[in-house]
């Protein structure tokens, strides 16, 4: 399986009073992995007094390697003087058909200013609602999609909908709908959760994306009796 994380750090500053010049530089960094092998495309971009320049680099290796020079590479990448910088990460991978379905699709999920938006689009789907949630792991080995566990719920709360006053899982994101060619969209954002970060309440990096066959009562517990597991990603990188 290969998945894609994207950093994108914007940083901007101005060494000069001059009002006429501006420098700006944005980093970009793109990482694939495959197994236990990673590829990482650093492109910086800098203007200055309205002029571009670009540098490309490509750093191969084990992920853990890789990521140690991206980490070099974007602190060397910091503007001096007075500057701003912006972090936003971003994961995109594909979901896999599970269950006999043919339910398919791909997940994006982008963190930004302490907040996380997860955008998926679907196909392959039956008509009507259906659920989809954050589940414990990043295992979709098992033909059902049981190998992910549970639901996600670092706070060990009732399940229900999400942000509800009795409880609700961190991975309760709930349902939408698939039109009549099987097609469906979802777009959540949160302030609950984080990628790759420390806090293992709002963490969900190695956890895992479910949507199900059915409708996501919000009641039943303890997953809201949504039916079988039609399709599943692991949310890694």
């Amino acid at each position: 399986m290969s998945s894609c994380l994207c950093l994108l750090l914007a940083m901007s500053c101005q060494n000069t009073p001059k009002k006429e010049k501006e420098d700006t530089k944005t980093v970009e960094v793109k990482v694939e992995r495959t197994d236990s092998l990673s590829k990482a495309t650093v492109t910086t971009k800098k203007t200055v007094n309205g002029k571009v320049s670009e540098e490309v680099q490509v750093i191969e290796g084990t992920h853990e390697e890789v990521m140690k020079k991206v980490a070099v590479l974007t602190e060397e990448a910091a503007p001096e003087g007075n500057s701003e910088r912006k972090t936003v990460k971003k994961i995109q991978f594909q979901l896999d058909p599970k269950s006999g379905s043919s339910t398919s699709g791909m997940v994006t999920l982008t963190e930004e200013d302490g907040k996380v938006t997860f955008e998926a689009q679907l196909s392959g789907m039956s008509e009507g609602t259906h659920a989809i949630h954050i589940h414990e792991q990043a295992d979709c080995s098992s033909d059902d999609g049981k190998s992910s566990g549970g639901h996600w719920n670092p706070t060990f709360e009732n399940h229900g909908a999400w942000g509800s006053k009795d409880g609700f899982h961190r991975g309760d994101i709930g349902n939408f709908n698939a039109d009549a060619s099987g097609n469906g969209q979802v777009v959540f954002s949160t302030d609950l959760w984080c990628l790759d970060c420390e806090d293992p309440v709002k963490n969900i990096l190695g956890k895992a994306v479910i949507v199900h066959q059915g409708e996501d009562d919000l009641v039943s517990q303890p997953s809201g009796a949504a039916g079988a597991r039609i399709s599943c990603a692991g949310i890694i990188y």
